[in-house]
């Protein structure tokens, strides 16, 4: 099975950029749900809310860092809600 011809005219730059230019794209959706599901698992934390504040607004002066931070830091420091008698 050959390729069709005009797919092996093209010549070797017009892969790569075309395989390179996929690639980012691709990074970046990953690096927009990131930060998605930051500000969504910031906002539904038990957190109150300034702390909520501050972790949104981080998030947004430092997109990539302020999401990172939130899942490997941030988040395991919210405190387990309280369910159960006294």
């Amino acid at each position: 099975m050959s390729l069709p011809s005009f797919i092996e005219s093209m010549p070797v730059e017009t892969w790569v950029a075309a395989v390179l230019v996929i690639g980012a794209l691709l990074v970046a959706l990953a690096a927009f749900a990131l930060i998605v599901a930051a500000v969504f698992s910031i906002l539904l934390s038990g957190l109150d809310v300034p702390m909520k504040l501050v972790w949104i607004v981080l998030v947004f002066l430092a997109p990539l860092i302020g999401a990172l931070l939130w899942f490997l830091i941030g988040r395991n420091r919210v405190p387990a809600p309280q369910y159960g008698y006294r």
